[in-house]
């Protein structure tokens, strides 16, 4: 018998409606319209109820990096649930695949990291990442070393923890967030400046914003700095190359620990293993999702430097942290059988070297559309401004939503990118050819016309 059963798209619509509460949704908004409901999907498309074949412009959520329909991942999700569908690595167990998963994260990892801490997803990892850092300073006997330092708009989850680590204030306002202990600073956001500053004089401004917050609150008082290599959901905001190495030369200088949120720039993203990789960085603490499983099962986790390690293994006492599927057996099959595509296939040199470079090109046209303000891309990752004026900038009303009308437009016309604002994202399959890429162009072109003669009425 079948886990699903086989419904029409209206039927499925009527009972997404009345009995599915979705993330990140305006219910009350959902409620007025149709869901489109998702049926399957192969390489780089998914496909709807009404047959409607979609490129799927960002990999799902940032995470289906080797593509739809890898048999092999699916295999290997099976053998492991036949061999051993469940158990947990508390009470001194573990099985082969979290050790073996473990053994391979590290080493595709910087030499620092030697130990893996699991979680599922992406906010249970910097969920741990609080926990963890705030115990490496208690074992220290420094526990007043407790704050820890993030940016305005950046995004680390939606738990508790990971939401007040992240900068997103109508997040904080709902929830009545941030947590104590956790400060934000400016972001490295040079379109959203004035543009008064060259971009590397403004990486500088905004990196030594974190300095200032250090000496505000005293050194002796702060834990860590944790930040995306590139903010992904703000808006793929790409620091300028100015900006990394004046944070590092912060968190050195005043012995904090530095934190990359790799969620979506881990495991190639940026034609480098991890974004620390390509802005030379050398986080003691990186968080890991998505993309370690390219999305077909969820896992998530922490890569633990040996500074951190070696005073939880050293100082000894329990770490009392953990979740019922920490490096659920399944999940790390498919991890590894993830990682070995992307080793084995050269995914992550690809794109540094061919599609990466080719779809920029074509990204960096849709910058002399008479909409788009900025065209910036890094990787497979990149974003498009809308803006009302080009020269001079000037931006729309808020409240106009012409994000969200171009985002609709895209859809509509078989391409999936992402509003935030008025910034349009996309964060394609690794998998992605010459000839979707542009495909890629071609639709976001017309609908970037499309959505200019909607707002012009």
């Amino acid at each position: 018998m079948a886990a699903i059963e086989n419904r029409s798209g209206s039927d499925l619509q009527k009972l997404d409606k009345d009995h599915h509460l979705h993330p990140f949704t305006d219910h009350k908004e959902l409620h007025k319209i149709k869901s489109r409901i998702i049926t399957h999907a192969d390489g780089v498309y998914i496909y709807d109820a009404d047959g409607n074949k979609i490129l799927d412009g960002m990999s799902g959520l940032w995470c289906v990096n080797a593509g739809y329909g890898r048999d092999e991942l699916v295999d290997a999700a099976a053998e492991q649930m036949r061999e051993l569908p469940y158990y947990n690595n508390f009470f001194q167990c573990a099985h082969p695949p979290s050790i073996e998963l473990s053994a391979l994260l590290c080493d595709i990892s910087q030499p620092q990291f030697n130990r893996v801490f699991f979680a599922g997803s992406g906010s249970e990892s910097n969920d741990t990442i609080v926990r963890m850092v705030r115990r490496y300073w208690d074992l220290l006997d420094q526990p007043e070393r407790h704050t820890i330092i993030s940016r305005t708009n950046a995004y680390h989850g939606s738990t508790v923890a990971a939401a007040s680590l992240g900068g997103m204030k109508t997040m904080h306002k709902q929830s009545g967030l941030p947590i104590p202990g956790i400060v934000h600073v400016e972001q490295p956001y040079w379109f959203g400046s004035d543009r008064s500053l060259s971009p590397d004089e403004f990486g500088l401004v905004a990196a030594r914003s974190i300095e200032r917050k250090i000496d505000e609150l005293g050194a002796d008082k702060v834990a860590a700095f944790i930040g995306e290599p590139v903010q992904g959901a703000g808006g793929v905001i790409i620091p300028p190359d100015s900006y990394w190495p004046e944070v590092q030369r912060i968190c050195d200088e005043y012995g904090i620990l530095l934190i990359s949120d790799e969620v979506i720039t881990g495991f190639g993203r940026l034609g480098e293993w991890s974004g620390a990789d390509h802005f030379g960085t050398r986080p003691d603490l990186m968080s890991f999702a998505k993309g370690v499983t390219s999305g077909y099962l969820p896992l998530g986790g922490v890569m633990v430097s040996d500074r951190v390690a070696d005073v939880l293994i050293d100082k000894g006492g329990e770490f009392f942290h953990g979740y019922t599927y920490s490096g659920h057996p399944a999940a790390c099959a498919v991890a590894m059988a993830n990682l070995r595509i992307l080793q084995r296939e050269g995914l992550v040199a690809r794109i540094r070297n061919d599609i990466g470079p080719y779809l920029q090109n074509g990204w960096r046209k849709l910058g002399e559309h008479p909409l788009v303000g900025d065209a910036r891309m890094v990787g497979l990752m990149g974003a498009l401004e809308l803006v009302r004026s080009k020269d001079p900038v000037e931006r729309f009303d808020e409240n106009q939503g012409v994000g969200n009308i171009c985002r609709d437009i895209l859809v509509n016309n078989g391409l999936v990118m992402r509003a935030v604002g008025d910034t349009i994202v996309a964060a394609p399959p690794f998998i992605l050819s010459h000839e979707e890429a542009d495909e890629m162009i071609e639709k976001a072109w017309k609908c970037l016309n499309l959505t200019q003669e909607a707002i012009n009425g």
